[in-house]
C-alpha cells in the first residue's frame, strides 16, 4: 500500500511538472541546472508537506520554487566581507599602495553599509539586493519575488533612501525608525502609492 504523503505529492505537486519546468526555463540562465533545481524544489516540498500539508499546494510549489532560485542567486553572488578579512589581495584587487588608514576606512565603511543594508525590511533588502547587487532585471525581480514590477521599483527607491540616511547622514535614527512597517510594505508589494 502506498505512503498517503506519497499520493499527495502525485496527485497535488507532480501533476503541475510541465508548467514548473517552464517557468525554471524562462527564470534561471542556466538551462543545464533545471532538472536538478526541480528536484530540489520537490525536496523541499515534500519534507515541508511531511510536517503539514500546504493549503495551497500549487502556490506552495511555485513559492517555494520562487525561495529556492533567489537562495542560489544570493549565494552565487556573495562575497563575506569577514570571509576576506584584511586580506584585499584575496579578492584580486589591482592596488598600487594603499595605507593602513585607507585600509581600515574602507573596511568600515563596508561594514556600515552591510550593517545598513541588514536593517532593511526583509522584502525591501531582497529587492534591492538583487536588483542592486545581483544586478537582475527588474522584470526577472518581479517575478522571483512574485510581485509587481511597479513594487520592485517602489522598494529599491525605498531601500536606496534608508540607506542613503543610515550611511551617509553618520545614522542619527535609530535602527527602528530605518524600517519600513509592515503596512507600508505591503503597499509596495500591491502597487498602492
Amino acid at each position: 500500500m502506498e505512503d498517503p504523503l506519497d499520493t499527495w505529492f502525485k496527485r497535488e505537486i507532480l501533476v503541475h511538472e510541465a508548467a514548473l519546468v517552464r517557468y525554471l526555463a524562462r527564470i534561471w540562465p542556466h538551462r543545464q541546472e533545471i532538472l536538478d533545481l526541480r528536484q530540489d524544489i520537490y525536496v523541499r516540498v515534500y519534507e515541508s508537506a511531511g510536517k503539514a500539508l500546504p493549503f495551497a499546494p500549487k502556490s506552495f510549489l511555485f513559492a517555494t520554487a520562487r525561495h529556492l532560485l533567489t537562495d542560489r542567486i544570493r549565494r552565487q553572488r556573495i562575497v563575506s566581507i569577514d570571509a576576506v578579512g584584511g586580506d584585499l589581495d584575496a579578492l584580486n584587487v589591482l592596488v598600487e599602495e594603499i595605507s593602513p588608514e585607507q585600509h581600515t576606512s574602507a573596511h568600515q565603511e563596508l561594514r556600515r553599509l552591510a550593517e545598513a543594508i541588514d536593517r532593511l525590511p526583509p522584502r525591501c533588502r531582497e529587492t534591492v539586493w538583487l536588483r542592486r547587487v545581483d544586478e537582475l532585471p527588474q522584470k526577472q525581480v518581479a517575478v522571483l519575488l512574485g510581485i509587481t514590477q511597479k513594487a520592485v521599483e517602489k522598494q529599491v527607491m525605498k531601500g536606496m533612501k534608508l540607506l542613503a540616511a543610515a550611511f551617509f547622514k553618520n545614522e542619527t535614527a535609530g535602527p527602528s525608525e530605518n524600517r519600513i512597517d509592515d503596512s507600508e510594505e505591503a503597499e509596495h508589494e500591491h502597487g498602492k502609492p
